[in-house]
């Protein structure tokens, strides 16, 4: 009678019967050999690596400007999730249980696009500089735009690239994040903006640490000022606590 060989898993679940599922959300495929699908598969998941940032963001900055840019991002996942069930079109390529069946339209374009149009309307109309004849200024800011668009077309090419939407989902995607990122920005600037500092003078949020920047034209500037300034004072505190020699 053969023998039966179980896994570390088997033992420790006493079941060899178990049927295992991979993370669908990370798990991205590429043609092996192609140094350029795994280069398109490696862009795809900065759409994770984003949301790491907003996470870390929004722990450490605690700017209500950033948590509704976050909020947004939610947002517009879950409209994503409501149109693919709507329009219910398939995939290019069935890959079993790896992702949702549906892609019209694209989550990842769809997800790009958002942030990197609002992020080009945050930089022109909200992160602009004391002195706008600055050349750093002007240049930081063509890096900042161009890196996210750069960034949107190449993991909406690397979609299609790697068979997980066609041009057409991919497209309508881009074009769902566009419009989104162009609504969402509005409802924040003209609606939510507003009544930010009644929602930063209330007890929880007060607790919290949740602060509201609008008012600061260069958020960046003035903390890089602020810190100086703090610590070239404590630094005179402490030598003028020195004993003389």
């Amino acid at each position: 009678m053969e023998d039966k060989v179980l896994s570390v898993s088997d033992v420790l679940h006493g079941n060899g019967d178990i049927e295992w599922q991979p993370l669908a959300l990370t798990l991205v495929e590429y043609p092996k050999g192609d140094i350029l699908g795994k280069f398109f598969a490696l862009i795809s998941l900065a759409p994770f690596g984003i949301g790491a940032g907003f996470v870390a963001l929004i722990l450490f900055r605690r700017d209500l400007h950033t948590i509704a840019f976050f909020f947004g991002t939610l947002v517009n996942e879950l409209l994503n999730i409501i149109l693919k069930h709507i329009i219910c079109e398939a995939r290019p390529i069935a890959r079993g249980h790896l992702y949702n069946e549906y892609g019209m339209p694209s989550s990842h374009a769809q997800f790009v696009w958002f942030f990197s149009i609002y992020v080009l309307y945050f930089v022109l109309i909200r992160l602009h500089h004391i002195n706008n004849n600055s050349i750093i200024s002007a240049l930081w800011r063509v890096v900042i735009v161009g890196g996210c668009i750069t960034l949107a077309l190449l993991v909406s090419i690397g979609r299609v690239y790697l068979h997980y939407h066609t041009t057409a989902q991919v497209i309508v995607g881009g074009i769902v994040g566009f419009l989104f990122a162009t609504l969402w920005f509005a409802l924040v600037h003209r609606v939510f903006t507003p009544v930010f500092p009644q929602l930063v003078s209330m007890k929880l949020f007060e607790m919290l640490m949740i602060r509201d920047t609008t008012l600061i034209p260069n958020v960046l500037w003035f903390e890089y000022t602020t810190s100086r300034q703090e610590a070239r004072a404590r630094g005179r505190k402490l030598a003028a606590l020195k004993p003389t020699q």
